[in-house]
């Protein structure tokens, strides 16, 4: 059974008397497929097959303050930060934001808000580009002035 697998059974997520003969030991221990957790259920890492850190975009959706540490080891880390602070009270959430501006500025990086609530921290060497095209920007396409 992959460590995953036994943790999410030790935890009670999952039944630990399911079928072993899909758990082969012949593998080698590791993450699973799909099973791409951080520190906790809020935390999510993309791509899950990507090994390289310029590859990886972590979102967090924190439950309260007591969440901005894994966002803090995340980002330290060198990974780009998604946090939906949606789910939190306002005072809290007001806590989080400063705890990521004042993470950014520390650590070099950016912070910009995504959406209402939403904001997305990069490191220093990440560049955000606009998803506006070009040609919008500089009076549409055919523009015939």
């Amino acid at each position: 059974m992959g460590s995953v697998r036994k943790a999410s059974a030790w935890l009670g997520l999952v039944d630990d008397s399911d079928d072993e003969r899909y758990y082969d030991d012949e593998y080698a221990e590791g993450p699973e497929p799909g099973d791409s957790w951080v520190t906790n259920p809020r935390v999510r890492v993309a791509d899950e097959a990507a090994q390289d850190q310029g590859t990886r975009i972590a979102t967090v959706t924190p439950d309260g303050f007591r969440d901005a540490r894994g966002i803090g080891e995340l980002f330290r880390d060198g990974i780009p930060v998604i946090v939906n602070l949606t789910a939190m009270e306002p005072s809290d959430a007001k806590r989080v934001v400063d705890f990521a501006a004042g993470l950014t500025f520390g650590l070099r990086g950016s912070i910009e808000r995504v959406a209402n609530r939403v904001f997305l921290l990069t490191p220093a060497d990440y560049q955000v580009v606009s998803g506006e095209p070009i040609s919008r920007a500089n009076g549409g396409f055919f523009n015939q002035s």
